[in-house]
């Protein structure tokens, strides 16, 4: 049989079409990858899930452009039922989780959508407030995925590929690929609002003063576009009703705020030192790496960025470094830390200074090089400070 029958008869259903607003879907996912849960008892299955929802997602779309429409539609009642499931795997009683991610790792039996939904209802306590609190969603969330089944199941002669696509079928596309749309800003929507059975992260630092108060928080927050167009602000202000997400704010609420500046350092690794009084202000709401990093800044006005972790965690200012390339590489971090001389060894077009705090290695970075006063007031500011913090933990722990 010739390649070139194959390849008539593989295409002679199969109708491709373009997603004009594909960009877009794809950049709107990102509020999606970024909600990363920091959630320790359910760290890597829930985390696990929410990439594996995006990514059904992202399938659909592709899938959907090259033609294969059933298997689109599939895909998004996938990223539906994957975000049900992390739902009742992250709700259900500790007991009741083991023995069922247990099953669900080894593909023993393990409930459907309705049966989850209806374990849930019994044992979640999270799922049932919010299934309390928000009808509206849920039921939109039932509808689609009913209608997401009649692709699936290929349920209407408008579902079969050799009607849709038969050549003496010549209506227009623009409305097959509407309805298209519609179910994936659907199937988006239900995948956002089931990662916050996790924790409520992603709609709790939408809040500026919570965001301000809250610890580095792996997650970031929905933007305001995202919920808009995905969730709608009605189905938001339900879920901020329920228990969890009301007692996760007020045991933030009551933290001192941050600055901007400090929260810069933080989140971003960012320090203005031109904000240098605000930071040191507030160095007590920042990790001791955070710390070290913006007082050996402050020490030095010669220091461009810092380094710690190994090189593998790097802290920038508002100065330029010389240094034109934009990697690093941890061998070198390395190399620096062992060297004999670790003041002002050479990095490309700039220098990298090595220090031993807490028993661990930070770099400073300089396009000038350090004078013995640049290190004695370096050390000096870093040692006192920690010896201070640790003294002050000390007494703290004897009262």
């Amino acid at each position: 049989m010739s390649d070139g029958y194959i390849e008539w008869r593989k295409n002679e259903n199969i109708q491709p079409v373009i997603l004009p607003n594909k960009r877009k879907f794809y950049m709107d996912l990102i509020n999606i990858e970024q909600s990363w849960s920091g959630r320790m008892d359910t760290w890597s299955t829930g985390n696990t899930f929410i990439m594996e929802a995006e990514q059904q997602l992202i399938n659909a779309m592709e899938l959907f452009e090259q033609g294969y429409f059933d298997s689109a539609y599939y895909s998004l009642r996938s990223a539906v039922d994957i975000s049900t499931t992390m739902a009742f795997l992250s709700d259900m009683p500790d007991e009741d989780r083991d023995i069922f991610l247990d099953a669900w790792k080894e593909t023993k039996d393990f409930p459907m959508q309705g049966q989850m939904i209806k374990q849930l209802s019994s044992k979640g306590n999270v799922f049932t407030d919010m299934m309390n609190k928000m009808p509206t969603f849920f039921e939109r969330a039932k509808r689609l995925s009913s209608e997401l089944n009649k692709y699936v199941h290929k349920q209407g002669f408008r579902h079969f590929y050799i009607s849709r696509n038969h050549p003496l079928n010549n209506k227009s596309q623009e409305n097959f690929i509407k309805n298209f749309q519609y179910y994936l800003r659907m199937s988006i929507g239900v995948v956002a609002v089931m990662r916050l059975t996790i924790d409520p992260f992603p709609v709790l630092l939408m809040d500026e003063e919570i965001l301000y108060r809250c610890y580095d928080s792996m997650t970031d927050p929905y933007s305001e576009d995202f919920v808009d167009e995905y969730i709608g602000q009605e189905t938001i202000d339900a879920y901020k009703t329920t228990v969890f997400y009301q007692s996760n704010y007020d045991s933030f609420i009551t933290e001192e705020r941050k600055t901007p500046a400090a929260f810069n350092v933080v989140k971003h690794q960012y320090i203005d030192s031109e904000k240098m009084d605000e930071l040191l202000q507030q160095l007590p709401l920042m990790t001791l790496d955070d710390i070290i990093s913006v007082l050996m800044v402050y020490a030095c006005e010669k220091v461009v960025k810092t380094y710690c972790c190994g090189g593998l965690a790097m802290y920038y200012t508002e100065k330029n470094s010389n240094r034109q390339a934009m990697s690093w590489s941890g061998i070198d971090f390395k190399n620096f830390a062992g060297a004999e001389e670790r003041i002002n060894q050479p990095y490309d077009e700039a220098y990298i200074s090595a220090f031993l705090f807490d028993g661990k290695p930070y770099f400073v970075e300089h396009n000038e090089p350090l004078n013995p006063d640049d290190v004695s007031r370096i050390c000096g500011i870093v040692i006192g400070a920690i010896s201070k913090m640790f003294k002050q933990d000390e007494e703290c722990g004897d009262q």
